[in-house]
Order: structure tokens, then C-alpha cells, then sequence
């Protein structure tokens, strides 16, 4: 064939981009493979377990008491969670009452611990966004719960204080504490107002996350994503509505319908003065009374399994218990099937929305990365 006749085939090349293990708009290590034509993602996959410690195995066989504690091991972000849950399943094997007040100050510790997620994640989704200024702001109203957290625990992080039966003596609420929760609920509404007003307000934040990492409904559904995930795609479901500790609470569930970074980001802003709503119905209604049911024995029990709302989604944890000591271990969180439906969320998407789409389901991996899977040859 000659030159003027000569037909060129356009021959489409794969290319691979690979982010990770440490990334800078990542807080945990973690590994992304973009497999882009035309700088499109075309697929991709997620790799965790760079940080296997093995929790689960470490706690089989420990004391329930000490295996609940090392439970606050497994996140940072959400120890209150894990350690509470963990009491819980012991509670429900045995049969154990618990004293109204402390489920109330178990509440305001798992709301406050919401707060202090959610604004974490909006810090964090800024910085990726490249709005430092928006991030130091949330950083600075999220010092408030932080202080508050450790006010009532005595940490930062890792407050222990859901025991069985109750919650430590340290974690009682006297009218000092009372009142600085107070006042810190109505400073962090004000403050977290304005700031959604201004978030919502800047044209060029709203046209970086509209339309971005869009999942479906039905995709969210049967990729199995949960929490505020699950709820940004539309899907009217928050377990705190089906958990006994919540019966006594008034609050919305928020759901947004586009399922993209904005939905996301809505709507754990949107909760943030659900949580606070929660927070300031157990100060106005704290019962009166003991926080420690201490009549209570130890038995053996069967596998026994508890889900609770934490604040990325479905959280369950479940063990047998053998004199005392606990067997069986089983914690399933809720960023394994959350970072999956992120796989499916960026594809489609220009790479420099990928990792935007990606982290907009504000994922955990430290705590995802709590097992190793041992073999037997």
C-alpha cells in the first residue's frame, strides 16, 4: 500500500499507575493500581494488608476483659467503638443488665466519637482537595470534642471506658464535666455551621466533587457498602434505629441521592448535628443512679455475635467464652466492603478524581488490616 493510501490503526496501550503504599493525600498505608487509557481510569484495584498485626489472633484465648481492652488496638479513629461493641457481645452472653446512666454516658462517648470522625474525614477530604484552609478549620473545631474526649476517659485516643457491666468510675459525669459538654455541643454547632455554609458556598470546591466517584444505589447495595457510604447513594438505613441503646433518642438519618464525593461529604456534615442532638438529649436526661453492675458472674458461652452504627458503617464482633477467656474471635469492619465499592466508584473517572473518589468513603485501612490468615500444611 502506498503513502496516500496507508491507513493508520490507532493501537490503545494500558497503562498502569500505581499510587502507594505511601501516599500523600493517604493517612494509612494502602496500595491503588489505575490501570488509564487517556488519562481515564479504566480499572483498578486496592490492595490492603501492608499493616497485618494480627488482633484477633493475638486476643484469642485472653481474659475478656483484657481481650476487650486490646479491641481499642484495632482504630484509632473509633477505639470507643470497638471497646463497646466488644463489651457488648460479653454482656449478651451472660445476660448482664446495665445500669441506665452508663448507657447514657456510653451514648454521649460514642456520639462524641462520631463528631470527632466525621470532622477528621472533612479535614481530610480537604486536604486532598487541596483546601488547606478548610481543613485547619475543621481541625480546630474538632480540638473541642477531642478535649472533651479526654475529659470524660482520660485520652485523646483509647478512652476505655465501656467496662462489663457498666463504664469506669473515671468516666462519671459531675455537673464540671456536664456543663463543659454543654458548652463545647453549642460551640462546635456554630462553628461546623459556618463552615458548612462556606464549604457549600465556594463554586470552586462544589465543581471539584459534584459528579465525582459516582455510585449507584444499586451498586452501593450489591457491593454491600455501608454507613454514611451506603446512605449517600439514597439507601435509608443507620442500625442506631434497630440498637436498644438508641431507643430513648430522637434523631434524623441523613441520606443524600447523587452517591458522589458531595453526597458524602453532606452527609456526614449533616450528621454531625444529628450527633450532637443525641449528645444533648442524654445530658438533659441523664438518670440518676449506679454506672457498674458489678452482680454479675462468668460463665462459659457460645459464639455470640453484635452489630452496632460506628461511624463508617456496620461494625461486628463476635466470640465464644471458655473460663473466662474468650475464643473465636471474629471483627468484621466496615471499610473491607467500603474500599471495594471505591474500586468500582473511581472507574470512569479522570486520575486526578481518583483518589478524591477513592477516600470519599473516608476509609480505614489500619483497622482493616487487623487479621492475618494462618495456614495449616
Amino acid at each position: 500500500m502506498d503513502e496516500d493510501n496507508k491507513v493508520t490503526k490507532k493501537q490503545v496501550i494500558e497503562t498502569e499507575v500505581p499510587l502507594g503504599t505511601v501516599h500523600s493525600a493517604a493517612i494509612e498505608p494502602y496500595r491503588v493500581r489505575l490501570f488509564v487509557e487517556d488519562e481515564i481510569v479504566k480499572d483498578a484495584e486496592i490492595t490492603v494488608g501492608v499493616n497485618h498485626r494480627g488482633v484477633e489472633r493475638i486476643m484469642e484465648g485472653l481474659p475478656v476483659e483484657k481481650a476487650n481492652s486490646l479491641t481499642e488496638k484495632i482504630c484509632g479513629i473509633c477505639s470507643n467503638s470497638h471497646i463497646w461493641n466488644s463489651v457488648l457481645v460479653a454482656e449478651k452472653a451472660l445476660g448482664i443488665e446495665v445500669p441506665e446512666r452508663a448507657l447514657y454516658i456510653r451514648i454521649i462517648m460514642e456520639e462524641l466519637e462520631r463528631l470527632h470522625s466525621h470532622m477528621l474525614y472533612l479535614a481530610h477530604g480537604s486536604e486532598v482537595l487541596g483546601h488547606e484552609t478548610f481543613a485547619m478549620r475543621v481541625f480546630y473545631i474538632r480540638e473541642t470534642v477531642m478535649e472533651l474526649l479526654r475529659m470524660i476517659g482520660g485520652n485523646r485516643v483509647q478512652y476505655g471506658v465501656p467496662i462489663i457491666g457498666g463504664i469506669r468510675p473515671r468516666a462519671e459525669l459531675d455537673q464540671m464535666r456536664i456543663q463543659k459538654i454543654k458548652d463545647g455541643m453549642d460551640f462546635v454547632e456554630e462553628k461546623i455551621t459556618e463552615f458548612a455554609e462556606r464549604f457549600v458556598s465556594d463554586p470552586m470546591v462544589m465543581s471539584r466533587i459534584t459528579g465525582v466517584g459516582i455510585l449507584k444505589k444499586e451498586d452501593a447495595i450489591r457491593l454491600s457498602a455501608t454507613g454514611p457510604t451506603l446512605r449517600a447513594t439514597g439507601v435509608d438505613i443507620d442500625l442506631r434505629r434497630d440498637m436498644p441503646e438508641y431507643d430513648s433518642f430522637e434523631f434524623n438519618v441523613i441520606t443524600h441521592d447523587d452517591g458522589d464525593v458531595k453526597s458524602n461529604l453532606l452527609v456526614r456534615v449533616l450528621e454531625i448535628p444529628e450527633s450532637i442532638k443525641i449528645i444533648r438529649q442524654a445530658i438533659d436526661h441523664l438518670p440518676e443512679g449506679k454506672i457498674t453492675n458489678r452482680s454479675w458472674e462468668m460463665e462459659d458461652a457460645p459464639v455470640t455475635k453484635n452489630y452496632i452504627e460506628v461511624p463508617r458503617g456496620k461494625l461486628y464482633h463476635s466470640y465464644s467464652l471458655d473460663d473466662g477467656r474468650v475464643r473465636n474471635v471474629i471483627v468484621r469492619t466496615p471499610s473491607i466492603t467500603n474500599i471495594g465499592a471505591m474500586e468500582y466508584a473511581c472507574i470512569g473517572y479522570h486520575i486526578t478524581d481518583a483518589q478524591l473518589a477513592i477516600v470519599q468513603c473516608d476509609p480505614c485501612f489500619t483497622c482493616t488490616d487487623r487479621a492475618i490468615q494462618i495456614i495449616q500444611i
